[in-house]
């Protein structure tokens, strides 16, 4: 990323009187995993590291001198909401390439659009790869929705209230979406069963 924790921390302490450790500490230990969820949620490793260099330095602006406790949800919503943002970016320059385009090239399916994955032999993978394979594009297929109810639950561990608060919606939402991922991810992985 272009700012790393420190940085990010040592920009904070210059606009507010904060402890700049408890902030790098909380940065450094959340890097890695809000990383993996902007790629699932950019689709791409560039913007993912802008989305969450983004959401680093918000969260260090606005909310360094909240309780350390906090800064979890805080940071989780602030990126979630940079992703739902991206997403409405992309929604736009899309609508501008067809525009100036003339729309031929993007009309139809966007699935049909798609190269087709490679085949890989059983020779070439162990079973675990392929299932870790399946399941990355099975969330990156997922509803953005069920893709932030799932990651936010499951892999951050969060409760169902701090998970509704990063998303912005509420407890019940938060359960739906994340039993509807539950099923796809079921259903697309059980061949995968040991």
């Amino acid at each position: 990323m272009g700012l790393r924790a420190r940085d990010l921390c040592r920009y904070a302490t210059e606009t507010h009187a904060l402890d700049t450790q408890a902030l790098d500490r909380f940065l450094a230990g959340v890097e890695r995993r809000a990383l993996r969820i902007a790629e699932f949620g950019a689709g791409n490793r560039e913007d993912a590291l802008d989305i969450v260099q983004d959401a680093m330095l918000k969260l260090a602006e606005r909310y360094a001198d909240r309780p350390e406790p906090e800064w979890g949800p805080l940071f989780h919503r602030i990126l979630q909401s940079r992703i739902a943002d991206f997403h409405r970016r992309e929604a736009v320059r899309r609508r501008w390439r067809v525009w100036f385009r003339g729309g031929d090239e993007e009309r139809g399916d966007p699935l049909e659009n798609q190269p087709a994955p490679a085949a890989v032999g059983p020779e070439r993978r162990s079973d675990a790869d392929t299932m870790a394979e399946t399941l990355e594009q099975v969330l990156t297929d997922l509803p953005l929705r069920q893709q932030q109810a799932f990651l936010l639950r499951t892999w951050e561990g969060m409760s169902v209230a701090e998970t509704a608060a990063a998303m912005g919606c509420s407890e019940g939402s938060v359960k739906t979406h994340l039993s509807r991922a539950m099923h796809v991810l079921r259903e697309q992985l059980e061949e995968h069963r040991w």
